[in-house]
């Protein structure tokens, strides 16, 4: 018996539009992966901190309000300092083309907008799970 997928999704910062992250979340979950959705208004600390508490595989960022270099940055940041920096990072909302690259340059993996197949990000973390599960979680 295989290990589920565990992904922590946290909305970063002051943005209270939570729609996509909740559809998402759910298709996740209806994917067979276990789900930790943080809610509203979460710090970077408190996101990593929770995925650390459950060892999760992937962290996913939902970010609407523009301020998503500063929140991916310090996620990946503060992922690094605490051990997990070779898990996932990925997420989604209102992300120009140039911060897309600028943010895997980072270390960031795949982002995801409004109107991106649900079933193309439950791929996307299955892939990146299976080539990279087994150095990743040690």
């Amino acid at each position: 018996m295989s290990i589920p997928i565990k992904v922590v999704v946290g909305k970063p910062g002051l943005d209270g539009h939570d729609r996509g992250a909740k559809v998402v979340a759910r298709a996740l979950v209806e994917a067979g992966m276990e789900v930790v959705y943080l809610g509203l208004r979460q710090t970077p600390e408190s996101i990593v901190a929770a995925a650390v508490d459950e060892d999760a595989d992937v962290i996913g960022l939902s970010v609407l309000s523009g301020a998503h270099m500063t929140h991916f940055r310090r996620v990946r940041e503060l992922m690094d300092k605490e051990g997990i920096g070779d898990r996932l990072l990925t997420g989604g909302g209102i992300i120009p083309t140039k911060d897309q690259e600028a943010l895997s340059a980072l270390g960031v993996g795949r982002l995801f907008g409004p109107g991106d197949d649900p079933g193309a990000i439950v791929d996307y973390i299955r892939d990146w799970v299976a080539a990279n599960r087994e150095t990743a979680n040690g």
